[in-house]
């Protein structure tokens, strides 16, 4: 399933690449637009941020906006960024491999291939998704 911060870290990013221009938007904007914990959103909100996706400005008219254009955020960086491998299966994942401990046999494994096959089609639908595409 997917978490609870990849869900609203996606609504928070898809509710400011949908501002008619890009001026700042204060966290409690967002947070109560979007039924979002205010505390809970300024963690993923920081971790977007320090993650190239969002900047920030402080003081009075301060909040957060996108520093790239929506169709250039893609989603399947959004996801591994908020909510890490793609895979299901530590030895189904291309970036964070790792073998299981009760295999005897990765290339014969029927659960590691379906993982596989799930992570292939997930990617896919991620990789080719931006964050314009789901926004607007």
């Amino acid at each position: 399933m997917l978490s609870k911060k990849t869900k609203y870290g996606i609504k928070a990013l898809t509710f400011l690449a949908r501002q008619e221009d890009q001026t700042p938007v204060a966290i409690a904007d967002i947070a109560k637009s979007e039924h979002i914990s205010l505390k809970f959103l300024e963690s993923i909100l920081l971790l977007l941020r320090h993650s190239g996706f969002l900047g920030a400005k402080k003081g009075k008219g301060g909040g957060y906006y996108l520093i790239k254009e929506p169709k250039d955020i893609n989603m399947a960086k959004v996801y591994r960024i908020l909510e890490g491998p793609i895979a299901l299966l530590p030895c189904a994942s291309h970036n964070f491999y790792e073998p299981c401990d009760d295999c005897n046999d990765e290339a014969t494994c029927a659960v590691r291939r379906l993982m596989a096959e799930i992570r292939d089609n997930t990617l896919m639908i991620l990789e080719n998704n931006t964050l314009a595409d789901i926004a607007f």
